[in-house]
């Protein structure tokens, strides 16, 4: 019963992130799990209609058939997760679970990469794999696409976070990766088959990137760009961000330099990242 209200609430319509989190608090504290849909807009604090009554008993059926899925409340939701402000309720997945109890490490940057990010990566990654890492990104082109498939070249393991369904490869270019690690690696997403990409999944994705991860690694970054707020939100939630620096005349790297006269680590060997995660396990 538990499981099946948190499915139901994950895809709830009408009702936005911080109101499905208020509501599983209260039924967290209660031990309730059965509401009707006027008791849900009070408690989510909307007058907006909702779609509550319509998920019926068959609808939930045909999304468990089609879907292998955890909820918060399952003992292998990855631990770091249920400390961001507003954890995914229901993470969707395709893949080796086993994965998500290991050491992560983020690695974001520019979707218009340039070689000088496919080198950086190439250079780093062999240390960093051989630490143990499971590398988590967000299958976009450029960096991400890069980072995963040095991990995996590498005798590596990684995990994807997607903005939308796992049955959809977006974007496309990175088809046959999303294939070849949803069978023999990690694919995640909150979001359940059939769900396009839009504009505000990927800020939410992020800050799954952000949350599962114990530091995050930005590589190529403008100062308005996608990694960025992946890195913002990994400074929020307390972990290690670390910058590669750049060109000054490639804006691609502006936003890793800003990051590093915020405070982010720089980085030039596998090392600096080695290093200062350590000490951050020591401390912590």
């Amino acid at each position: 019963m538990k499981n099946e209200f948190l499915l139901r609430l994950s895809l709830l319509k009408g009702v936005g992130t911080f109101g499905k989190q208020r509501i599983y608090q209260f039924a967290k504290k209660h031990q309730r799990w059965q509401f009707d849909s006027f008791e849900i807009r009070l408690l989510a604090q909307t007058t907006k209609p909702n779609d509550w009554n319509e998920w019926t008993a068959d609808r939930l059926y045909e999304i468990k058939k089609n879907h292998r899925y955890l909820t918060i409340e399952d003992k292998e939701y990855p631990e770091s997760l249920r400390h961001v402000p507003t954890p995914p309720l229901v993470l969707f997945y395709k893949g080796d679970l086993t994965l998500l109890n290991q050491e992560h490490l983020a690695i974001v940057g520019a979707r218009e990469a340039t070689d000088y990010g496919y080198h950086v990566i190439q250079k780093l990654m062999p240390e960093l794999v051989k630490r143990g890492f499971v590398i988590v990104s967000g299958l976009a082109k450029g960096i991400d696409s890069f980072a995963h498939q040095f991990a995996i070249s590498n005798q590596g393991k990684t995990i994807g976070v997607v903005g939308t369904g796992l049955d959809i490869c977006y974007p496309k270019a990175s088809g046959n990766l999303q294939i070849e690690m949803s069978r023999q690696h990690l694919v995640l997403s909150e979001y359940p088959n059939g769900t396009s990409p839009a504009k505000f999944h990927f800020p939410m994705r992020n800050r799954i990137i952000a949350g599962l991860s114990s530091g995050v690694l930005v590589i190529e970054a403008k100062k308005r760009s996608g990694s960025l707020i992946t890195a913002q939100q990994a400074l929020d939630y307390g972990k290690d961000v670390f910058a590669v620096p750049g060109s000054i005349l490639n804006e691609r790297s502006s936003g890793c330099h800003q990051l590093i006269q915020d405070g982010a680590i720089c980085v030039e060997k596998p090392q600096d990242i080695l290093d200062s995660y350590d000490l951050w396990n020591k401390i912590h």
